[in-house]
């Protein structure tokens, strides 16, 4: 059998800094997915690789939706296909690297393949535009996160001849009027994205660059967005946006307004039978009433992300995340309090940013000790050109004690992972089947509200069932049971 003529083998020989290191396998931007293939017969053939965050996977659904209408269909092989985008993150440098890296072999293939056309996507296409079109003529097509409804124009010029782009943010567009085809479903869960762009300047952040200012999105459609999801059989949705406490909808003739607490209830209200799930959420502006209207649903998911970045007051000022460490750690109460010791919290913590003394490092440990989070995303700080952090602050702290402290947050999350995962066992966890396990056609995998991975034997059970399972043994990542 002959080799694909291009692979995603790069992936794998990448140099893997343990600024990727996770307690989770849902990376935030070590994950790449690739459009599996809708056979409907129409004349093109749409590839598309997301990489990133479910923001960028969710975006995919959108393009394929919008291509579709045009004429395309989605294939899972590159080559048979007529158009190639990749689906961008700009959140790390390793991020880019792993797309430059795609985007050469990509037209090393098109050297042989001159009709094939490629464009890049979301993130980088803003920031990177002018080196990818016109300096390293490495793509056909530059388009931002806002503009996807001119893809079928840009399309248009690039088979005319011309090179097309469109990064213009907008502070309206939120695709509120698109069904999206859902890539790589299980069938069971899907993302509805609520709101889009982000108002929060974090220093270290390029979201607002990238994506633009923060506007929410119809809370009607997204109600019928979740009640067609039901229809087709889903069982679980995750609201998405950068920051969805701060979600606030206004009708036009302002006789209608909805917060945050006040959608996800609608969207809770769809089905009992529906699982609801959100992220992100921000330490400054989650509320009690969020809290308390996940308390009221059993089918709202009892799991939180809420990312602290850091655990020292003035390392937090210099990041510009606007509350202080006595802030965060009050939400946290708040969280215990109202939900309970059961409620999972997970977070996302930088190592080494700019000036962070060895004192500031051991606040961010304790403010670990002090929380037990399920699950952790880590990183050491990686300066991004346009962000406040690069035009203000000096990244002075050396690369060897970024990886050590680092490795520090990495040892002590391992040890709360598999903390919180024992307190689990000898307990019965509603789980929803979400697939086979990746070891064994004879065991199921799903998740529980807490978002904790469940492996149990498969018996005559399905994926979409609920089954209550008495999970007997548990690590850092996993917990094992049997169906009761």
């Amino acid at each position: 059998m002959s080799q694909p003529l291009i692979t995603l083998d790069f992936l794998d020989t990448l140099p893997t800094p343990s600024s990727d290191a996770t307690t989770h396998e849902d990376t935030p931007s070590g994950q790449v997915r690739v459009s599996p293939a809708t056979e409907t017969g129409r004349k093109r053939k749409l590839y598309i690789e997301s990489y990133g965050c479910q923001m960028n996977f969710s975006d995919s659904e959108i393009v394929s939706s919008i291509l579709f209408n045009e004429g395309f269909d989605t294939t899972e092989q590159l080559e048979g296909a007529d158009l190639v985008l990749l689906n961008t993150c700009s959140i790390r440098e390793k991020a880019e690297q792993t797309v430059r890296m795609r985007l050469s072999q990509i037209n090393g293939h098109k050297k042989r393949n001159p009709g094939l056309l490629v464009g890049v996507l979301g993130c980088m296409a803003e920031r990177l535009k002018s080196k990818f079109l016109e300096e390293e003529k490495l793509v056909d097509l530059v388009v931002g996160p806002d503009a996807y409804r001119d893809l079928p124009q840009l399309i248009q010029q690039i088979d005319g001849g011309q090179k097309a782009v469109n990064v213009l943010l907008s502070r309206e567009e939120t695709y509120a009027d698109i069904t999206p085809v859902r890539l790589n479903s299980n069938g069971i869960t899907a993302f509805i994205s609520i709101m889009r762009g982000c108002d929060n300047m974090c220093s270290f952040c390029v979201v607002p660059f990238t994506r633009g200012r923060e506007r929410s999105r119809d809370a009607h459609s997204i109600i019928r967005e979740a009640q067609d999801l039901v229809a087709a059989g889903y069982k679980e949705v995750t609201l998405l946006g950068q920051n969805v406490d701060s979600y606030k909808w206004a009708s036009e003739d302002g006789t209608e307004q909805v917060n945050f607490a006040q959608l996800l209830e609608r969207v809770a209200l769809v089905s009992p039978a529906l699982r609801v799930r959100f992220s992100t959420s921000h330490p400054k502006d989650i509320t009690d009433e969020v809290l308390h209207t996940m308390a009221r649903y059993d089918n709202i998911c009892k799991y939180i992300h809420l990312p602290a970045q850091s655990g020292n007051s003035r390392v937090l000022a210099l990041m510009n995340r606007t509350y202080d460490r006595a802030w965060y750690e009050g939400r946290v109460q708040a969280i215990r309090r109202i939900l309970g010791e059961e409620c999972a919290i997970s977070t996302d913590m930088i190592s080494g940013f700019c000036s962070e003394t060895e004192e500031e490092h051991q606040d961010t440990l304790s403010l670990m000790e002090f929380v037990h989070y399920d699950m952790a995303y880590m990183f050491f700080y990686s300066e991004r050109p346009g962000t406040l952090a690069a035009r203000k602050l000096e990244d002075d702290v050396p690369l060897p004690v970024k990886k050590r402290r680092l490795q520090e947050v990495i040892d002590l999350q391992q040890q709360h992972s598999r903390l919180r995962n024992q307190q689990a066992v000898g307990k019965v966890h509603r789980v929803l089947v979400e697939n086979f396990s990746k070891r064994s056609q004879e065991h199921l995998s799903g998740r529980n509200s807490q978002n904790q991975v469940v492996i149990f034997p498969k018996k005559h059970y399905q994926k979409g069932d609920y089954v209550d399972v008495l999970v007997n043994s548990g690590s850092a990542s996993t917990l094992l049971g049997e169906a009761v």
